[in-house]
């Protein structure tokens, strides 16, 4: 069976979100931060967005800036595991 790590989001002000649970950062931009999170994805909305600590070791995440949302997606399967899983 496999292991699920708690996630998190928290919103503060809408100046900053933390994020636990984060795997790697896969794109950013002012505008958009993509996250794998440890049981999918999640896409942070916003502008003047910034980076201000990941730590791959604990799996938590900050950024700062105009935080407008968080969206989160499921993790996805391999086609193959659908088909004949």
């Amino acid at each position: 069976m496999e292991e699920t790590r708690q996630q998190t989001a928290l919103i503060e002000d809408r100046r900053r979100i933390t994020v636990t649970g984060v795997e790697s950062v896969d794109a950013f931009s002012a505008q958009q931060i993509v996250l794998t999170l440890t049981d999918g994805r999640a896409v942070v909305s916003g502008s003047d967005l910034k980076i201000s600590n990941f730590s791959k070791a604990s799996h938590s995440f900050t950024a700062d800036g105009n935080v407008s949302g968080i969206r989160f997606q499921g993790k996805r399967e391999k086609i193959a595991k659908r088909l004949f899983g």
